[in-house]
């Protein structure tokens, strides 16, 4: 388990966000084998993810394109940042496909890096990405979680829906108040609004639409329901809530460690407001089983805490 001794500065993590280590009996060394053995990058590493022991020991991952270097710096994220040194990988989009039907992947979950680099910030990659799964795993969905393409949305957008993603995703993080502070000045809290709502404008199929926040930054239990409903007047369908973790001393400092009881009442506040799926709970991200996630939006299931 993750120890629970205090850090300087932050608060003692409580037992409910205890984790496991990998064990030797699931798949969790079988999928970094073929993800290492693939060149393949995966969030989960990149950002830490508390839940990597469970999700790679279910035999599951959530794919990093575009690299390892995010022209971002965000407060809250453990994720390399500086300028990235290489363009994208043409033949990453068939290693990835070829590494999740290996895996026997039924939901194909795809994030990246911020590539403000690139002149159409990595869409095109997305949609080769999407493409090259689709053709590999006919049967199976595709989630991508996108950076804002900032500058480029509307051809963006266009050019990653071309290629028919299941669920679109793209995270708004933090509530109102703290957005700027802790996303940087290039990140938009409207922004972010704007590019889901364009995106289930511009699909001409019905593509889930899906978003994030992490708590514990030093919002409100109100400006979180705020957030909530700001997300559902643009579209959303589904919406993650999770506590946020300190990855390093020069990260932005743990606020509060939320408790569970407050996290059902997310749950609860999500439910009336019309969600198709709140995942909400102290150790859910945004690609948290999201097969799961997008199964109770699609089923009527509604809304599940963790």
């Amino acid at each position: 388990m993750q120890s629970s001794l205090p850090v300087a500065g932050r608060p003692r993590r409580p037992e409910w966000m205890k984790v496991r280590a990998p064990s030797r009996d699931g798949s969790y060394f079988d999928v970094q084998k073929l993800l290492h053995g693939a060149r393949l990058h995966t969030i989960c590493e990149e950002a830490r993810c508390p839940n990597i022991a469970e999700c790679w020991g279910r035999g599951t991952a959530t794919f990093q394109i575009l690299g390892e270097t995010c022209t971002r710096a965000c407060r809250y994220c453990y994720v390399t940042s500086g300028k990235p040194e290489a363009p994208p990988d043409p033949l990453e989009p068939l290693r990835l496909a070829q590494a999740a039907a290996q895996m026997g992947l039924k939901h194909v979950v795809v994030t990246s890096v911020d590539r403000d680099d690139l002149a159409d910030k990595g869409a095109g990659h997305y949609a080769a990405t999407i493409r090259a799964i689709k053709a590999k795993l006919p049967a199976s969905s595709v989630e991508v979680l996108t950076p804002d393409f900032l500058g480029v949305e509307e051809q963006a957008l266009r050019t990653v829906l071309a290629a028919r993603p299941e669920v679109f995703n793209h995270n708004i993080e933090t509530v109102r108040r703290l957005h700027r502070q802790m996303r940087g000045g290039k990140a938009s809290y409207e922004g972010a609004l704007r590019l889901l709502a364009r995106a289930k404008e511009l699909a001409d199929y019905p593509v889930l639409t899906k978003s994030g926040i992490i708590v514990g930054l030093g919002e409100t239990n109100d400006e979180v329901v705020d957030t909530m409903c700001d997300l559902r007047t643009h579209g959303v369908d589904v919406v993650t809530i999770g506590q946020y973790l300190q990855p390093s001393a020069k990260h932005a400092p743990i606020d509060r460690w939320v408790h569970p009881d407050e996290f059902r009442w997310f749950r609860e506040q999500g439910e009336a407001l019309g969600f198709g799926s709140v995942f909400a709970g102290p150790l859910v991200r945004s690609s948290y089983r999201a097969d799961e996630q997008r199964h109770a939006a699609t089923s009527g299931r509604g809304a599940v805490a963790y």
